[in-house]
């Protein structure tokens, strides 16, 4: 079953994505292009909270007793979930690089009706590509209890192994390789630019952190998932025999499928760096609950009583 920790993890990422959609929808008035691919971004984050209590049920139990349709449903989501937030990583950084980049030469990306009908266009796709799981996934019963997408199922092995493949290719790979060169590019070009001058050093302050944070969510949250789970669909389909080594893969995998939950924790970080106008009220949210808080000053003091660390962070405002 899923890693038993995936139900902290997903009440806390329900929660950050709960305030985020809250921030964007009723705290900021005028979005510009970086806001709606921001807010599309959140929106994919928050799409597997119906499927949320049936996935911890059954990492409970390890037994799928909700039937076919619903185990259906919940991979759908989760797929829809997964690559939304992947295709809405990669749509970001290519706005990011355009803007910055070629913002004066091709204002596209900057059009809030262009990057409407862009999203418009990655939510058809990503509809689409999970509706075959209707008409082919199963649930299998093995050893007294029923399995949902699980590497046991025999009779799967074949699809999950094929499914696997073309995801791994049009679903991360291609992706991340967009998102690489579009951040070296963007790299290249920040590290140009005169920081002499204070829009300058911002600039290029903001660029390092969404690239720094979009790369991190790339690496740790979908690159060892989708290698963990290539591995398994792999072994299964072609030395069904070794169990010890599925066993172990089968480890592997759930531990890395439990970090690739992070990732609704992580964007909102980058909601952070990419906007000021989402950093401001996401501040004040939390200045307000301070304000409402008995306790809070008393807190405050002591933390202050603290060392001071000797890092510092860049202060963010909009980029995008």
């Amino acid at each position: 079953p899923e890693n038993h920790t995936y139900d902290r993890r997903l009440i806390f990422g329900f929660t950050l994505n709960c305030l985020s959609l809250w921030i964007f929808w009723f705290q900021i008035k005028k979005w510009n292009s970086g806001m709606v691919l921001q807010f599309n971004l959140a929106v994919a984050d928050a799409i597997i909270t119906p499927a949320a209590p049936f996935i911890v049920l059954y990492s409970l139990s390890d037994d799928w007793v909700y039937g076919q349709f619903l185990c259906q449903m919940k991979v759908y989501l989760l797929s829809v979930h997964m690559y939304g937030s992947i295709s809405f990583l990669t749509v970001i950084s290519i706005h990011r690089y355009m803007t910055v980049v070629h913002g004066t030469k091709n204002p596209r990306f900057a059009d809030v009706d262009f990057v409407k009908k862009l999203c418009l266009f990655v939510w058809v796709f990503l509809i689409l590509q999970g509706l075959p799981f209707f008409g082919i996934l199963k649930t299998s019963y093995i050893n007294n209890s029923t399995k949902c997408l699980s590497f046991h199922q025999n009779d799967m092995a074949e699809l999950y192994f094929v499914y696997n493949v073309t995801v791994l290719i049009v679903g991360l790979m291609v992706p991340f390789c967009v998102c690489f060169i579009c951040y070296t590019l963007l790299s290249s070009f920040i590290s140009k630019i005169n920081t002499c001058n204070l829009k300058g050093e911002v600039m290029k302050a903001k660029s390092t952190q969404m690239i720094a944070v979009s790369l991190f969510i790339f690496t740790i949250c979908y690159i060892p998932v989708h290698i963990t789970r290539t591995m398994g669909v792999t072994v299964k389909l072609f030395f069904p025999f070794h169990c010890t080594l599925l066993e172990k893969t089968e480890i592997a995998y759930y531990i890395t499928y439990t970090l690739s939950g992070a990732n609704c924790c992580l964007d909102p970080i980058l909601y952070c760096f990419a906007s000021k106008k989402f950093k401001t009220s996401f501040n004040s949210y939390f200045s307000n609950l301070k304000v409402s808080c008995p306790g809070c000053d008393s807190m405050l003091r002591k933390k202050d009583e603290l060392p001071t660390p000797s890092f510092n962070m860049t202060d963010s405002s909009q980029v995008i």
